[in-house]
């Protein structure tokens, strides 16, 4: 085969991944999010590995390789390359392919059960655009407790590990001697760990005037039925939760007792949590009008969007 074919042969398998990955973020122009490539640092952010270890060379499934270090915005979550800038260097891996010449392995980091790139993503996408199953890579895990599904958005991976947070904080205390886990609900990770310093936060100061040791659960049903549960009562007695959409009670809870504390130590004691919740509400909250012109614009944007990526006619 000469030289010439092969170039040609190159050039078309790019086209056909390209063409691949537009008709793939059309069908998905209302979820772009679950096109995306994971970010190894953004996964590293959320599961904060503890400590990492050599592997070695070993053959990894292509369909576990899931996100990439520093390549993540050039391909897309199935390794689709997403830009034209990347077709000499994703032609010439494929025309080594097609030479049947054997390249180096990758470097993958293994973490949560898949993989992310470390160096090999064009070998990577044009392994995936071949139709292979496996390839050869050394590999270096990053020790992690919580499981990373091939397919899992960004936002999938932030649910499991808010979820094995609270499972965690709940096996892990007597949290659940205080209050019921269907009462403390998140949507942001490290919220657990916050709220059992504020449990412990108030047994401190309760203990100030007192002989003896007041027990967590003491402290904690304390704390649940002077702080949590009056700023519960006015968030739901106020409405809140529909000025911040997507926001839980227990979010709300975190932001309102800082803003109270803040406003305390600026007005004075005398500030009440009904005044400070109402000030928290005006000054952060959406009203309806607002909700509405967000969602209208956001409907425009998407129109757009599609519009801009229609075949135009030529005259």
């Amino acid at each position: 085969m000469g030289e010439p074919n092969i170039d040609h042969l190159a050039r078309e398998d790019f086209n056909r991944a390209r063409s691949r990955q537009t008709l793939s973020r059309i069908l998905n122009i209302l979820t772009p999010e679950r096109q995306e490539l994971l970010s190894l640092q953004d996964v590293r952010d959320l599961l904060k590995p503890r400590g990492e270890s050599y592997v070695g060379m070993k053959t990894v499934p292509i369909d576990l390789i899931v996100g990439s270090e520093g390549r993540y915005k050039d391909f897309d979550n199935t390794f689709l390359p997403r830009h034209d800038y990347i077709r000499g260097r994703w032609e010439s891996v494929d025309k080594a392919h097609l030479k049947d010449i054997i390249l180096p392995p990758i470097t993958l980091y293994e973490i949560g059960g898949v993989y992310f790139v470390r160096d090999g993503n064009h070998r990577v996408s044009v392994a995936r655009a071949q139709g292979g199953e496996d390839i050869d890579a050394e590999v270096i895990s990053l020790r992690s407790h919580i499981a990373i599904e091939p397919g899992m958005s960004r936002q999938d991976l932030k649910r499991a590990v808010i979820e094995y947070e609270k499972k965690t904080a709940f096996d892990r205390s007597e949290l659940g001697k205080i209050l019921s886990p269907d009462e403390l609900n998140f949507t942001a990770t490290g919220r657990y760990e916050e709220i059992l310093r504020h449990i412990l936060v108030h047994k401190y100061y309760l203990n100030l005037n007192r002989k003896d040791e007041i027990p967590f659960v003491e402290a904690g049903r304390s704390w649940y039925n002077e702080l949590f549960r009056p700023i519960v009562d006015l968030i739901e007695e106020e409405k809140l939760l529909s000025r911040f959409p997507g926001r839980t009670e227990a979010d709300l809870y975190l932001w309102l007792i800082q803003h109270w504390d803040d406003l305390k130590r600026k007005y004075g004691n005398n500030f009440s949590l009904k005044e400070a919740v109402l000030d928290y509400s005006r000054k952060y909250g959406k009203s309806q009008w607002q909700r509405l012109w967000e969602a209208v614009r956001a409907r425009f944007r998407r129109r757009k969007r599609v519009e801009s990526r229609s075949p135009r006619r030529s005259s």
